[in-house]
């Protein structure tokens, strides 16, 4: 996979740096996982889904979108929406902090292939997990709907959800944001000290 982790970003505390620097490294193996936390708790995505890491940047907004939406952003011409994953998962939205962070990924519903942007409070790591170390997502008790969870990741004594990230937006919303960009919105910024391609 030629995805490329772009994490030479001021605002990403040390830790993320090295998890994006190991994720650059590690992002053609399987069975890792970046974790990272939103709303302080810790979820993790399989790193064959992410292409990069950026710096937080504020979206430029896009009218008649769902409140989770934070709205677009120029990512090297492409235009890439931005889903705040705190307001989708039903918690309070965040404000950005030195650590808040964009982590681009690449979801797949039926033939519908789309780059989306997350907003994560902060990168922790790169975890190595044996597919005997995941359980199946939990029957209830969980505090996301279980098809937001692909697997809970043991880790030492604990558990880290593990994201279905292709559920992270359904289908209806994926075709709303297929129109985005299309002519139909005004020009987006150019992002600042963007990297050539």
């Amino acid at each position: 996979m030629g995805a490329l982790i772009r994490s030479g970003s001021r605002q990403l505390a040390s830790s993320g740096q090295q998890a994006a620097q190991h994720l650059q490294q590690a992002v053609a193996q399987g069975q890792q996982y970046l974790t990272f936390t939103v709303a302080t708790e810790v979820f993790a995505i399989a790193i064959s889904a992410i292409k990069e890491i950026i710096e937080y940047r504020p979206p430029t907004e896009v009218p008649m979108m769902p409140p989770h939406i934070r709205g677009v952003i120029n990512l090297r011409g492409r235009v890439v929406p931005v889903i705040d994953l705190a307001v989708r998962f039903g918690r309070t939205k965040a404000e950005a902090s030195r650590r808040t962070c964009i982590v681009i990924l690449e979801i797949h519903q039926e033939d519908q292939q789309q780059e989306i942007g997350v907003v994560v409070d902060a990168v922790s790591a790169v975890l190595d997990m044996a597919d005997a170390d995941i359980e199946p997502p939990p029957k209830f008790g969980a505090k996301l709907r279980t098809d937001f969870i692909s697997g809970m990741g043991k880790i030492d004594d604990k558990f880290v959800i593990i994201l279905d990230v292709d559920k992270v937006l359904s289908i209806a919303e994926l075709s709303m944001l297929d129109g985005i960009g299309e002519g139909d919105m005004p020009a987006l910024p150019a992002p600042e000290n963007a990297a050539p391609n």
